[in-house]
């Protein structure tokens, strides 16, 4: 029963920041049809632009309130999301909607490219380190086990996210909206919706989640280059479990590979990175749009 318990609280925190990072990348695509490459870069910036920020709020005298470190950190996911959001969707990727799905992958993988040396450029080769987040709150102890108490935080914040996400889509006027643009954007557009603004603001609240994603996740790791790449892999496994445009799905996607991957780890730990694409195989041969699918409007 220990094995049991570790495994599903270590697969709930894995999830969980993976959860906040693939429902940006999930919204992303629901609302402007665009598989998003350049989502693991805008969570790398969020992870760097969150330890600078930490590291120069404690350097100007944050030891006297170590807890505002934590609004800075939220406070970096939206400089993030604000300056880089309205810069990429009105500057580039307006300019490909609608046109062939291979061309907009190959753009935003062009864009993933120039963002990872862009970063480099920025911040350089060295990692980056911010661990007093992770530190503050101590350690809480659930039987035999010990976990920093930063780990439920970060659980807890990725539940609240989702919860907000889906009450904003499904319960709200301007959620109500949104859902019309993904639905029909051409009747959506008729009826006077101006589609534009939608489009600008879901890619910006996908930006924000990338990198709300990387700044709770940078007070655990090392903030290095190249970590935008293996995170936005596993977060299409993530999108493609729960199928692709489902909040729901994005949320049960994050949380079957990460008790998958914590299983793999405490049982078989060889085989870590080859049980998630495992996985994402097995849901594919039984549902080819994933577990969510979307119900596809169909024009008479």
């Amino acid at each position: 029963m220990e094995l049991v318990a570790t495994i599903i609280i270590d697969g709930l925190i894995y999830g969980a920041w993976l959860f906040i990072v693939s429902l940006g990348l999930t919204l992303v695509f629901g609302v402007l049809n665009i598989l998003n490459i350049a989502h693991g870069s805008l969570y790398a910036i969020g992870a760097y632009t969150c330890a600078s920020a930490v590291g120069a709020y404690f350097v100007l005298g944050g030891e006297a309130f170590p807890m505002g470190s934590y609004v800075v950190m939220i406070f970096a996911a939206v400089v993030v999301a604000l300056i880089l959001g309205p810069l990429l969707e009105r500057g580039l990727l307006r300019f490909f909607y609608g046109r062939d799905e291979v061309l907009i992958v190959l753009v935003t993988y062009g864009l993933f490219l120039v963002l990872e040396d862009v970063t480099k450029l920025i911040w350089g080769t060295d990692p980056y380190f911010v661990f007093e987040p992770y530190d503050l709150l101590g350690t809480i102890e659930l039987g035999p086990l010990f976990y920093v108490t930063y780990d439920f935080v970060v659980i807890a914040v990725a539940a609240l996210t989702g919860l907000a996400v889906w009450l904003t889509l499904n319960r709200t006027r301007t959620g109500k909206v949104v859902l019309a643009v993904i639905h029909d954007r051409e009747t959506s557009q008729a009826l006077g919706v101006n589609v534009n603004k939608v489009y600008l603001a879901a890619f910006t609240v996908g930006v924000f989640l990338a990198a709300l994603g990387g700044a709770v996740t940078a007070p655990t790791t090392s903030v290095s280059t190249g970590m935008g790449v293996s995170v936005i892999i596993i977060a299409f496994a993530v999108v493609i479990i729960g199928g692709l445009g489902s909040v729901e799905g994005a949320a049960i996607g994050a949380l079957i590979v990460g008790i998958a991957r914590a299983a793999s780890v405490h049982l078989l730990p060889e085989a870590e990175l080859f049980i998630i694409y495992l996985v994402m195989a097995a849901v594919l041969l039984f549902r080819t749009e994933g577990l969510f699918q979307q119900v596809q409007a169909r024009k008479i």
